[in-house]
This record gives structure tokens, sequence and C-alpha cells, in this order.
């Protein structure tokens, strides 16, 4: 029996044997940015190694760059004299997004990278298995540990034919989003092959692999080919160049077949990446703002055809048109080539090289505006207004809907765009920052918005405590830990944080976990979807959250639970779900001998006098760390 890509890769880094079906893997890279690096470096500092195991790590800074105060500058400046003690490199503000510039300048076929950021399997577009992960796993990582995955089942999306313009391959991933949904790669790495993946560009792989995430998968991955090894000597980086192909006989859990050919332009409507309909079909949508970038289409190719519809135009008086490259090096050749003059003269707004409107960070729209985007992402009130409506489309539909005003198909209304990138492309690694040769004799920087992060305690015997919230499906991270130009400065303060902890949702909860000491949240299905962000977890863990009782969690989310000492709770019975309501007061007696021993752990609901029942659906591994009280008392110890 042949290997698929995942399997050789896991096979090339695996560590030892499965443990309740998970593995453990060796990882060759890392990357953090600024809105998780600052809890990364912290818990790095707190298990007391003196410079990181890995063969590279990076430390970017593209997310909080809008510095309205000192706190954003303060975390840069930990963040660089961190990373040059531990021997970390340092992407300075304004050289990209960290998916973008990796892509360009760091990912390796064939190697593993650990991302504290979920948009990580970008990366996969190079035949990489990068995996997006809370902080604390990157901090282990780094500190010389494995990661553990759940054994995943390995889905093959065969690719037919080819794109027609203008699809794109954003087109390709929302309608695979139409297909499996937001829920439908939970507990798999999607894997492309066919003679379809020939005809795509390493940066419209990348596009694809990014919003993988949006499936819920682990991780997405291509092979690495003739189109691979192409990319990587434009960026002067041939020698990194390997095959990486599946055997002719390799076998997959499952199997999807796309017609590359039949692809249309499509649109994920407000507010999910897999509320998907065509573009043709959605109705005439009027526009206030549109929003080109993120690290999802900010490539050299994309903001050229970008440029090349923009090119003599105006945008429509009523909309807001904003693009912001996805590194310096883009922007440079957007530049030298005049490109970016034929989009500044159309009207549109440059951002600097950053994350920027994707993460709420600027460029909210207007009360009750409809804002099209090509970022990968449109949850409710993710945008900055909470009344915003958000949808998601390629850059083809992106800037033809900013001349005409409202969404709009460009098929027909513009000629045929072919951009072929440059066989070498402008390298310029001047504003990457090497470590300290002797990181012993750097200072690191604090700043006063710089708070230790909460730590927490080995698990006792019996826990108690109200259901402090009560939610339904799809709980987003942004839900519970809102993300915006207002808080993102206050990512390094948990306790400011804090007051502001499932706000959108109830905005009484910190108030309540307060005044009860903190408690359990009673959720639904895919509880904390979307971002890595660590601060989800975090910020419950100093109100007091003693466990999340659900009807299933998100993969990352999850893990960022029990890296902090939360116990995911799984309902046997769906029903006792309904049953639940907020004010009800749990209790689980012998709560540690559950945890290191059993599959179900009993509750009695005091004020109701029944019992409900939950599922441990933990390896020995994670009952250990949750004995423990998290990952970085776990790995302390083993260091120790």
């Amino acid at each position: 029996m042949g290997k698929n890509i995942v399997d050789k890769i896991i096979a090339s880094h695996r560590i030892n044997g499965e443990d309740g079906g998970n593995i453990d893997i060796r990882i060759d890279q890392t990357l953090t940015q600024d809105s998780t690096g600052t809890m990364v470096y912290l818990q790095l500092e707190a298990l007391g190694i003196k410079r990181v195991k890995t063969k590279l790590s990076v430390a970017y800074i593209d997310h909080n760059t809008l510095q309205t105060g000192f706190e954003n500058a303060d975390d840069h400046r930990f963040i660089q004299s961190a990373a040059s003690r531990y021997g970390i490199y340092f992407s300075r503000p304004g050289n990209g997004i960290c998916h973008q510039v990796h892509l360009e300048r760091f990912g390796r076929p064939g190697w593993t990278l650990l991302g504290s950021d979920s948009h990580t399997p970008t990366n996969g577009a190079l035949g990489m298995l990068a995996i997006g992960a809370g902080g604390m796993d990157v901090a282990a990582a780094m500190a010389g540990g494995c990661y553990t995955i759940k054994r995943p089942k390995v889905c093959n999306i065969r690719l037919n034919g080819k794109l027609e313009f203008p699809a794109s391959a954003k087109d390709v991933i929302l309608k695979i989003l139409r297909i499996m949904s937001v829920k439908g790669g939970v507990g798999k790495i999607i894997e492309y092959s066919g003679p379809g993946v020939r005809s795509l560009t390493v940066p419209e792989r990348a596009t694809i692999a990014n919003m993988g995430a949006e499936l819920g998968a682990t991780t997405s991955i291509f092979p690495s080919d003739e189109i691979t090894r192409r990319f990587l000597i434009s960026q002067g980086r041939g020698e990194h160049w390997v095959e990486l192909e599946a055997d002719e006989d390799a076998e997959y859990d499952e199997t999807i077949e796309i017609d590359l050919d039949k692809i249309e332009p499509m649109v994920a409507r407000p507010h999910s990446p897999d509320n998907v309909v065509e573009v043709r079909k959605l109705g005439k949508v009027k526009l206030d703002q549109v929003a080109i970038g993120s690290c999802t289409n900010s490539s050299y190719s994309d903001l050229m055809k970008v440029a090349a519809i923009l090119r003599g135009k105006k945008i429509h008086p009523d909309v807001s048109l904003v693009i912001s490259p996805g590194s310096r090096q883009v922007l440079n050749m957007l530049a030298n080539n005049g490109a970016l003059a034929d989009m500044i003269s159309a009207g549109a707004r440059i951002l600097e090289c950053a994350c920027g409107p994707c993460i709420g960070m600027g460029q909210a729209p207007p009360t009750n505006g409809v804002s099209l985007r090509t970022f990968n992402r449109n949850f409710k009130g993710r945008c900055g207004t909470s009344s915003g409506r958000v949808y998601l489309a390629g850059p083809e539909v992106a800037a033809v809907s900013a001349i005409e005003g409202y969404i709009t198909d460009p098929t027909g209304k513009v000629p045929e765009i072919y951009i072929n990138a440059p066989a070498i492309m402008d390298v310029d690694d001047s504003m990457i920052i090497p470590p300290a040769d002797e990181g012993n004799k750097v200072e690191i920087v604090r700043g006063p918005n710089i708070k230790p992060f909460p730590l927490n305690k080995p698990l006792g015997g019996k826990l108690e405590g109200e259901a402090v919230l009560k939610v339904g499906d799809n709980i987003t991270t942004d839900h519970i830990m809102p993300s915006d130009a207002k808080l993102l400065p206050l990512r390094s303060n948990i306790p400011a944080l804090s007051v502001h902890c499932f706000e959108a949702v109830d905005g009484d909860f910190s108030r309540r976990c307060r005044e009860k000491g903190g408690g359990f949240i009673i959720a639904g299905a895919n509880y904390g979807q979307g971002s890595s962000r660590e601060h989800a977890a975090l910020v419950p863990l100093y109100l007091g959250v003693k466990g999340v009782a659900a009807k299933s969690f998100a993969r990352i989310h999850r893990a960022n639970l029990i890296n902090n000492g939360i116990l995911p709770l799984v309902f046997e019975n769906e029903k006792d779900y309904e049953a639940l309501e907020m004010g009800d007061v749990l209790i689980a007696e012998n709560i540690r001998n559950a945890v290191a021993l059993a599959d179900t752990v009993e509750m009695h609901v005091k004020n109701k006098d029944r019992n409900i029942r939950l599922r441990l659906e933990l390896s020995d591994r994670e009952r250990n760390i949750l004995l423990c009280g998290g990952l970085l008392n776990y790995w302390r110890r083993k260091l120790d």
C-alpha cells in the first residue's frame, strides 16, 4: 500500500508510538505573530530554556500595528528583545503578514511548521505540514518538546481540469466550503491531488490551503512539484526544493472530486464562510466598502490582477476601497512596475503590509454597512462594526465590484487577465533581524502593559460551580474573546482584557464570573471555531472557568482549554444540554480520579437534584496535562 503526502511527512517526523490515537511529531519551524507572541515568549521564559531547539523560528509583527497608544509599541519591543535572546528571527512591522512572508522566505517542502495563528496551513501550499496551534503548544515546541496531534483522517480533494477566467483559487475553496461546511474538516487533513493541481501556482495553492482553516481542518497540503520548485527559485531558495508527491496507490479516508473548469465566481454571504452562492445568483447587493488583501489574497499575482482591472477606471463614489499588500516584497514590486499607481489613480487607499481590517484593526464599515472582502472570515462583528455585513470573494470579484458599486460577477465585464510572475522576485530581507549570537547578553524589554499570564493549579479532588453562561452552536473565538482595534493592545494584559470576555454575547459574563468565582460554560456544537487565539482560554481561566461542557469542540480551542487546565467535557446525551440552564450548580466529585482513569464523569446538578454524564475524550498525555493544571506545569515538570 502506497503512502500519501501526509503519511510520508508524519513518518519522517514521528517521535514515538501512538497514545490513544495521538501521535507525537518533531517540529522543524515555528512562527508567532504579535497578537499571540507576547504570551508565547512569556511562556517560553517560564520554561527556563536558554535557546530555542527548532531549526528555525520567526517572530512576526503584523497584527497589532495600529499604534494609538504605547501598548502595541511596547509589545513589539518586548518581542524583538525576546526573539534576539532566545534565537528567533524577528520580522519588523511593515515587512508583511506572517503567512505570506513565511511562504516567500522560509517555508520548505517536507518540513513541519507550527504557528500560533490558525492560518499557518497557508504554507501547506509548499508541501509543508503546517499546523496552527495555541501559543503554549508553540512555546513547548520551541523548547524542544514535540507537538501532539490526533491521528487525522486524510481527505483527498482531487482537482480536475483548469480554472477558466474569471474564476480564481478563492472560488475553489469557497466551493469546497459549500460542500463540506465549517465543521466538515474537523479531525481531518486535506490533501490535494489530481491533474488540476499542475495548473495552480503556489500563491493560488496558498489561498486554498489558507482557508482550509475555515473547514475546521487540522491543515491542508499540496504536492511539492515543478511549480513549487520554480516558486522557490524565484525567491532565491531553489536549494530548499525537494519533490514530494503521494504514491500512485496511496490510500485516503475519503475523496472529493472537483472539476476546476466548472468553477465560477462565488461569494460567501454573512455571517459564515460556508454560506456560499454563485455571484450571479446573489442579486443586487449595494456596497459601502471593498477590502482587498489579508493573508488569503494579497500575493503579487492577486494584486496585479486587481491593478489590471482598476487601470484607467475609478471606483464607485459610494465605495471605499482599501488594499493591503501581503508583504513588503509585493509592495515594492507593485511600486516599481507602476501597478501601485494604477490602484491609487483609481481611488484605492493603500494600507500597510499587515493584517489590518481582516482582524478588525481599523477600516470598520459604517453602521449597517456592507463590506466585500477578499479575506477568510466574515463572522458577525469581526469587522469592528456589530451591524456590519461582510461578504467574502476573490480579488477579481472585489475589484470589479468596487467599480460598479454593488457585488458584481466579473464574467464578461473585463477581458481575460493572465499574470506571469517574474522568474526572479525582488528579494530584500533587510527587515528580518537575526537573533544575537550571545543571547544571554540581551536584556528583555518589558512595558507596563505586559502582565504575567494566568497559571492554573494542579487539579483537585472536587469541582463545583455555577453554569455562568449557556451558548449555542458554532461559537467562535471572536465571540469568546473579541479582537478589534480597541482590544488588541490589551493582548498582553489579561486582567484588563478579561472585562471584555464574551461581551458580544452577554455583557454581564465577566462581572458574573467575578461574583461567582468562575464556574462552567455550557455550549453547543463546534465550540471555539475560528482563530487560534489562546486568549479565548487564558481569559476564562483568569475569570475562574473550571470546565466547558459542549456537544463538540473545535480542534485548536479544545487543545487550548486543556493546555490551560480547563476541562473539555462532551455531553453523552444532548438532551442534558437542552435541560441545563444558567445558574444551575454543577458538582463533580472525585474529578481527579475521573480525569486520571475514566472515560466519563458524572456531574450532579445540585439545584435540580439530577445527574448528567459527560465524556472525557482524553489521551494519556492530555490526562497528565490536566492533572498538572496545564501544559506549562506539565513541561516544567518534564524539563526538570
